[in-house]
C-alpha cells in the first residue's frame, strides 16, 4: 500500500474516489495496460487549470528532463466525444513534450465531476510547490464556489491548515498592480502579507513602491509596514468632521501632498497653507535617504 501524501487526502485520495478502472500515481502500481499513448497535440488544456501563467524557462528545464529520463508520471486526461481530450493533470508535461516534438505521451483516461477537475489540477500543482500565490488563491476561491464549501472544509480537502487557506485568500484583497507583481514573482507572498498589514491605502502604495525600488527583504518590508502604521494614527470622529469642512485650499494641499507621495514613493506631510509651510519627507533607512537624494537631484 502506498504511503499517504503529505497533503492529507492529496491527489491519490481524490482519484481513488472515482471509478477504480484507472489510477494516476506510480505508487499505486499502475499496470502498463492502464496507460495509452496519445499525440500530445490532441490534448487540450484543462479549462479549470489553476495555473494561469507558465514559466517558459521552467518548461524548457522540464523538457530537458523529459529528454533525458522520459515522462515518468503519465498525464491524466478526460475524453470528450466531440472535443477530443482535456488535460486534468499534466499540462506542463504536455507543453514540454510538444516542444520536444514527441509523437506520443503516456496518458491515463479518467472521468471526473466538474468540481473535481479543479481540485485534482490544484492539488497536483500544490504537490509540486510551484503554483504562484495568486493562482493558488483563485483556485481555492473557485473550489469553494463550485463545491459550496467553507474554508474549514476546503482545508481538509487540500491538506492545508485553516489559517493557511485564510491567509491565501486574503491576498486577493490586494490592488491589481500588487497582485500582478506577485503573479510574476516581483514580490513574494511574504511581501504581500506585509502590504496587507498596512492600514492606509496610500501607505500601502508607498511600501509597494519601496519593495520594488529598493528590493526590500520580507523582514525589511514588515519593519517599514510597522513604521508606516505607527505614523498613521487613527482617524477620530473629530478629524472626520474637520475633513468634511476643509476649504478649497486645503483640498489643493492634500492633492499636492499626494503628488509628492506618488513621486517620491515615501510618506510626505505638508504643514501650513498654499503661501507658507513645511514639507516633511519621511525615510526609514540610509538606503531610503540615498534614494530620495537621487530623486530630488535628478
Amino acid at each position: 500500500m502506498a504511503k499517504k501524501s503529505a497533503l492529507g487526502r492529496g491527489l491519490n485520495a481524490l482519484l481513488e474516489e472515482q471509478p477504480a478502472n484507472h489510477v494516476i500515481q506510480e505508487s499505486l502500481n499502475i499496470s502498463e495496460d492502464s496507460i495509452i499513448n496519445i499525440d500530445p497535440k490532441l490534448l487540450q488544456p484543462n479549462p479549470y487549470q489553476p495555473r494561469k501563467t507558465f514559466d517558459e524557462e521552467k518548461i524548457s528545464e522540464l523538457a530537458e528532463s523529459i529528454k533525458e529520463h522520459g515522462i515518468i508520471q503519465p498525464i491524466v486526461a478526460e475524453k470528450h466525444e466531440d472535443k477530443g481530450y482535456f488535460i486534468i493533470a499534466g499540462e506542463r508535461r504536455t507543453r514540454a513534450a510538444i516542444s520536444l516534438g514527441l509523437e506520443t505521451v503516456p496518458v491515463i483516461l479518467r472521468s471526473f465531476e466538474e468540481k473535481k477537475k479543479l481540485e485534482v489540477a490544484l492539488i497536483e500543482n500544490i504537490q509540486r510547490e510551484d503554483l504562484n500565490a495568486i493562482d493558488e488563491a483563485l483556485a481555492y476561491q473557485e473550489i469553494m464556489e463550485l463545491s459550496a464549501i467553507n474554508q474549514a472544509e476546503l482545508a481538509k480537502r487540500v491538506g492545508k491548515s485553516r489559517s493557511a487557506i485564510t491567509n491565501s485568500l486574503r491576498i486577493l484583497k490586494l490592488p491589481e498592480e500588487m497582485k500582478d507583481a506577485l503573479r510574476v514573482n516581483k514580490i513574494t507572498a511574504g511581501h504581500a502579507r506585509s502590504l496587507l498589514s498596512i492600514v492606509n491605502p496610500a501607505d500601502q502604495k508607498i511600501l509597494f513602491s519601496r519593495i520594488l525600488e529598493s528590493e526590500l527583504s520580507v523582514r525589511e518590508a514588515e519593519s517599514m509596514a510597522a513604521d508606516l502604521n505607527s505614523g498613521i494614527g487613527r482617524i477620530t470622529k473629530k478629524q472626520k468632521k474637520e475633513t468634511s469642512s476643509l476649504s478649497t485650499d486645503d483640498f489643493e494641499l492634500r492633492d499636492i501632498e499626494q503628488q509628492f507621495i506618488n513621486s517620491l514613493g515615501t510618506k510626505v506631510q505638508i504643514k501650513g497653507n498654499l503661501k507658507k509651510g513645511v514639507v516633511e519627507i519621511s525615510y526609514f533607512s540610509k538606503d531610503d535617504l540615498d534614494m530620495l537624494y537621487k530623486k530630488i537631484n535628478s
